[in-house]
């Protein structure tokens, strides 16, 4: 076998990156926290919203910055239209934590501090694992990135509603988003 020249070995010569390249926002990102648990409800009536915040510069989603308010049923909604209508493999969500639903427990149930920020965690985990994987924030967990960073995903009505919109509108027709 012949050696390769030394010119078939080389590197290509790039431009030498200036500071805002450097320290520059990234050519595409999007950001997703869930953040700030509060408790609604009296009773039997008492649920956890979450607020999930969304920021980008991907040009198929039409607002940049959102804020919206959303339960734990809401992300399972979600799961279940990703699941029906994309070609993707959807990563689980937290457990619904059955055991913290039987009466008279010692403890405060599904409504804990500590099970609220347990399951605070693994629904911004779930978001990005289905949302970022253009996230130059959670690029050291590319591999696990499957749903809303990818290219199917972003393009999935339900995805926007559930990211964009303050109301889920169950009744929607499913689709494609068109920018």
């Amino acid at each position: 076998m012949s050696e390769p020249a030394p010119s078939d070995t080389r590197r290509l010569n790039s431009k030498p990156q200036d500071l805002t390249d450097a320290y520059g926002p990234p050519s595409n990102f999007l950001e997703i926290d869930v953040y700030d648990p509060q408790i609604v409800g009296v009773g039997r009536n008492r649920y956890t919203t979450y607020e999930v915040r969304m920021r980008t510069n991907l040009p198929i989603f039409k607002l940049k910055d959102s804020c919206v308010r959303r339960r734990y049923s809401d992300f399972e909604w979600l799961k279940n239209e990703l699941e029906r209508d994309s070609k993707i493999v959807v990563p689980p969500l937290p457990g619904k934590a059955l055991k913290r639903q039987l009466p008279f427990r010692g403890d405060e149930g599904l409504f804990e501090e500590a099970f609220i920020e347990e399951r605070r965690v693994g629904l911004e985990q779930f978001i990005n694992r289905s949302a970022s994987s253009a996230s130059s924030k959670l690029q050291k967990y590319y591999s696990v990135k499957v749903i809303a960073g990818h290219p199917l995903a972003q393009n999935e009505r339900c995805l926007h509603m559930f990211l964009q919109e303050e109301t889920i509108d169950r009744n929607y027709i499913p689709g494609k988003v068109r920018h």
